[in-house]
């Protein structure tokens, strides 16, 4: 008797664990950062597949396209695309500034607010408060609201608390 009662708990733990795992699953595509100071990106999904990329940025935004067990096919602000183990990247959403000139971050989210700084193209932040064509925008420490079409690492129209 407490070896079903014992066997019945297990089988119940195992599969909500499972279920837990399923639910943390996100539909692609969608937005994530390099958590890694040193990240490997492959031709495929498995650590046999050739390294066509080595990063060394960490908080660097990508594009999750595709998922494979604990692998994801990503994309980068470049365009290139290959896949990265699934523990190298954060759900910290991350941006990068765009463009051939600096950009104005501004103290509130109007171009007729005051420019508090300006981000010089390739500078990556955390951002949040996303919504209406701005995000708030934090490059070590230094943070103001962007327009969003000056960034790279959200969607047109999205929202991001």
């Amino acid at each position: 008797m407490v070896r079903r009662f014992a066997f019945a708990a297990l089988l119940v733990v195992a599969l909500g664990v499972g279920t837990a795992e399923a639910q943390r699953e996100k539909k692609t595509p969608y937005w994530a950062s390099i958590s890694a100071g040193k990240a490997m990106m492959r031709t495929g999904p498995g650590r046999n597949y050739p390294a066509t990329w080595l990063y060394v940025r960490a908080d660097l935004p990508v594009k999750v396209i595709e998922t494979y067990p604990s692998w994801r096919r990503i994309e980068d602000p470049g365009g290139q695309k290959g896949w990265m183990l699934q523990s190298l990247l954060s759900d910290t959403r991350t941006a990068l500034v765009t463009g051939t000139e600096p950009r104005p971050l501004h103290s509130a989210a109007s171009d007729s607010s005051p420019v508090r700084y300006r981000a010089e193209p390739g500078v990556v932040g955390r951002i949040s408060d996303c919504g209406d064509g701005w995000c708030r925008l934090d490059a070590g420490g230094r943070e103001g609201f962007i327009r969003t079409d000056h960034i790279w690492g959200v969607d047109p129209g999205e929202r991001v608390d």
